[in-house]
């Protein structure tokens, strides 16, 4: 908001002081409406845009403070100023605890008031800018905004609905790129938390140590190289969501005291004695067997349960291939935007081609694969020349593992295992590396070892 075009209310019963202070402020291009009671006030605010009030505390019949409750029950973001005798400072203060911006004491300081003039109104652009952004995180992020026109996908879409309005710990479960925290997101921003934070964390190929500090945060000195206190992301999601992605991959000694915020609500930093007390909704996915994981001793049967209140299946996209179309689309309309490129749709062979194409790397791999042929095409249209060729290559029986020694045996596992990750991370071989736990430099060698495609 531009200073000088805001539209300031001014209500003061002393014609005097009500005109000479409408001068000051007309002379900084401030729009100036004049009322002398607060009725009159309340009657303009219901007819008229009105950015900001000034407004004496003494005023005949409605005070100061009743219009301050009125008017912001009529608008909560209106800032509201009160002007009052040196006697009712106690009055201004109960006030601004109701809600008033600030207050002056008579004779108004004309230079203090401009400066808390163009204060309030900067805070007023701020609020109005935050919740505007949190609408619009919540039309990103609601049920309505999330693209599945599949019978598979709408029953996961449908318990997620039922669910997102309640306190219940959520499970998440289906394979890597299938959206799990996009629906988490969209949990969040459908439930009475959607003005919280949503915090999301994902233990992949972290340590121990790293999951710890981040989960629960860490008090200065606490290890070598805390140097400063660190808030964790329990603390960070208070009052909100916390999702926690790959959950299968948190440490069989940090599962305890995981399932002791989950019982409990309140743990402590690392370092630290403190019980600090948090009040979160928790959303866990994995892509793992989470079952076979607890009969092997490596996740805790006692946690599975704590977090397995509401199971949500998001199906992987080679069953609901349904919804391709759809996704093509939003994706190409994002990549174009992006890229500044004038494409527009794909060929029907290029089309044919994403229906046949089974996507290990699922919602994911498609949207890499059409960012892909988006920058790629040379028209308005993709064609099949502008898809990766892996997608054309004959799906060939698994290799076998009797041929050969130890090597080679070792050889044709390494490399299954490197194709079938780059597949499922859309060729993103930094993820492709954390997912497989080698550094991003050792990927690379073994692509170019065993000659293989990145994409």
């Amino acid at each position: 908001m531009i200073m000088g075009e805001a539209t300031i209310l001014i209500v003061e019963d002393e014609p005097a002081q009500r005109e000479a202070l409408a001068a000051h402020l007309a002379e900084e291009k401030y729009r100036i409406v004049q009322t002398g009671d607060g009725e009159e006030a309340l009657k303009v605010l219901s007819s008229k845009t009105i950015d900001l009030i000034i407004t004496d505390f003494q005023l005949p019949g409605m005070d100061g403070q009743d219009l301050l409750e009125k008017a912001t029950a009529l608008n909560p973001s209106i800032p509201v100023i009160l002007i009052t005798a040196y006697a009712s400072i106690d009055r201004a203060v109960t006030a601004m605890k109701s809600g008033a911006y600030d207050y002056l004491t008579k004779p108004i300081n004309i230079e203090e008031l401009l400066v808390i003039l163009e204060r309030a109104l900067e805070h007023k652009t701020l609020v109005s800018e935050n919740i505007r952004l949190q609408r619009s995180l919540e039309i990103q992020f609601s049920f309505e905004g999330l693209i599945a026109s599949s019978p598979e996908m709408q029953e996961a879409l449908n318990m997620a609905g039922r669910v997102a309005d309640t306190k219940a710990t959520v499970l998440l479960r289906g394979e890597s790129g299938t959206g799990k925290e996009v629906i988490a997101r969209a949990i969040h921003y459908s439930s009475s938390r959607r003005n919280n934070p949503f915090i999301a964390f994902n233990v992949a190929a972290l340590s121990s140590g790293l999951i710890e500090s981040e989960l629960f945060g860490h008090e200065k000195g606490a290890f070598t190289g805390a140097n400063r206190l660190r808030i964790g992301r329990f603390e960070q999601a208070h009052g909100g969501t916390l999702f926690i992605d790959e959950i299968g991959d948190i440490p069989l000694e940090l599962q305890t005291k995981l399932l002791r915020v989950l019982q409990e609500n309140t743990f402590e930093r690392l370092g630290g004695n403190e019980s600090i007390e948090v009040e979160i909704r928790v959303i866990a996915a994995t892509n793992k067997d989470l079952e076979a994981m607890i009969t092997e001793n490596r996740f805790r049967e006692d946690l599975y349960y704590r977090l397995n209140v509401v199971t949500i299946e998001i199906p992987p996209l080679r069953k609901r291939k349904g919804d391709i179309p759809l996704l093509s689309k939003y994706f190409i309309e994002k990549a174009a935007r992006e890229n500044d490129k004038a494409v527009e749709e794909l060929t029907k062979e290029a089309m044919d081609t994403l229906m046949k194409y089974d996507y290990p790397g699922n919602v994911r791999e498609l949207e890499n694969i059409i960012a892909r042929a988006v920058i790629l095409c040379r028209g308005d249209r993709i064609s099949i020349q502008d898809l990766p060729p892996h997608m054309f290559e004959p799906k060939h029986s698994e290799p076998s593992m009797e041929i050969g020694g130890l090597e080679e045996r070792v050889e044709v596992l390494e490399k299954k295992m490197i194709i079938a990750e780059l597949r499922r991370c859309g060729g993103n071989q930094s993820q492709a590396a954390r997912n497989l736990k080698i550094t991003h430099r050792k990927l690379r060698y073994k692509i170019e070892k065993y000659g293989l495609s990145a994409g």
